[in-house]
C-alpha cells in the first residue's frame, strides 16, 4: 500500500518537526531563564534617587555572576531588596563594607579605617548634592553625627541624590526600629549597563577613592 507509507512518512516527518520546534522552545526558555536567574537581569529605574547617575525610567542591565565569584565592593551601584520588604527592589550604591565604620557629619561621608578618618571623594555626587548627605529625614539639612558599623555579611547603601533618596539612613522596621544594614543575600547584583534610553546607553564604572 504505497499510499498509507507515504501518509505514515508525512505523519512521522510532521511529528518529528513538532517536537524539534519544541524541544527548541524548551531550550531557549530554560537558556534565558539560567542567564536572568545567575548572570545578567534587565531593571527598570523607578524614581529620582540616584540621579545624576541613574534617572527615572531608564533600563539597567544588573550583572549577577559576578556576585556568586566574588564580594560586593565599596562604590559599585546594585539592585537590593531593602531590610523591610523582600517584595521590593532599591538601586543604590555601596559606601559601606562588612566591619566598616561609617560616619555621616557635617554633610560628608567619613570612611574609618584602622583609626583613621578619612573623607571619601564621590565625585559623582552633583554639585545639589556634594557636602549635603544629612541623616534621616534627609531633606532637612540636619548635620547632627551619626556613626554607623556595618556588620559582618551586611553593607551600607546611599543613594547618589543624597536629598531625595530612601536609603540606609531611613530604613526601618515595621515597629520603626533602625535596620540600615543591607544583608548580601538581598544584593540581586551589580548595575553593569544602562541599556535605555539608547541616547544614554553605556558601561557603568565604579569609581577609585584612592
Amino acid at each position: 500500500m504505497p499510499f498509507n507509507r507515504s501518509v505514515n512518512k508525512a505523519q512521522k516527518s510532521f511529528l518529528y518537526n513538532v517536537c524539534d520546534v519544541l524541544l527548541n522552545v524548551v531550550i531557549i526558555v530554560a537558556t534565558v531563564a539560567v542567564i536572568r536567574t545567575f548572570i545578567v537581569s534587565p531593571f527598570e529605574v523607578e524614581g529620582n534617587s540616584m540621579v545624576p547617575t541613574l534617572e527615572d525610567n531608564q533600563y539597567i542591565i544588573i550583572n549577577k555572576f559576578l556576585y556568586i565569584m566574588g564580594e560586593p565592593s565599596r562604590g559599585d551601584v546594585v539592585v537590593f531588596h531593602p531590610p523591610s520588604d523582600s517584595r521590593k527592589y532599591y538601586v543604590k550604591r555601596i559606601v559601606g563594607l562588612p566591619g566598616d565604620e561609617i560616619i555621616i557629619r557635617d554633610g560628608k561621608v567619613i570612611h574609618v579605617d584602622n583609626g583613621v578618618e578619612r573623607e571619601l571623594k564621590e565625585i559623582y555626587l552633583d554639585e545639589r548634592n556634594t557636602g549635603r548627605t544629612f541623616i534621616a529625614p534627609v531633606g532637612t539639612g540636619d548635620k547632627t553625627e551619626k556613626k554607623y558599623t556595618v556588620p559582618e555579611g551586611s553593607y551600607f547603601l546611599l543613594g547618589d541624590n543624597r536629598q531625595g533618596s530612601l536609603d540606609s539612613r531611613s530604613f526601618r522596621s515595621s515597629q520603626g526600629e533602625e535596620t540600615p544594614y543591607v544583608e548580601v543575600s538581598n544584593i540581586a547584583g551589580k548595575v553593569w549597563f544602562v541599556a535605555l534610553p539608547i541616547t544614554k546607553s553605556h558601561a557603568l564604572q565604579s569609581p577609585d577613592y584612592e
